[in-house]
């Protein structure tokens, strides 16, 4: 497997396991307080789409991270 090869799958399997982990931290989150039926489709349609849009922050965040520490060794 060529680096860009490796570098796909490392960005896949962060992307997935930050949507894991951002789903499952929102549970605890009280959309009651701000939505009117928490339990119908567009609630449920929000869920996803913050969900979806912090993890994807979060994913770049930490691979941005990743690169430029990597970047680090060409200082010297």
């Amino acid at each position: 497997m060529n680096p860009e090869g490796q570098e796909a799958v490392l960005h896949i399997v962060v992307s997935l396991g930050f949507l894991i982990v951002v789903w499952w931290s929102l549970q605890s989150f009280r959309f009651d307080v701000f939505v009117r039926d928490p339990e119908g489709p567009k609630a449920k349609m929000l869920m996803i789409l913050l969900t979806i849009a912090i993890s994807q922050l979060v994913t770049s965040f930490f691979m941005d991270y990743l690169d430029g520490s990597l970047m680090l060794r060409y200082l010297f």
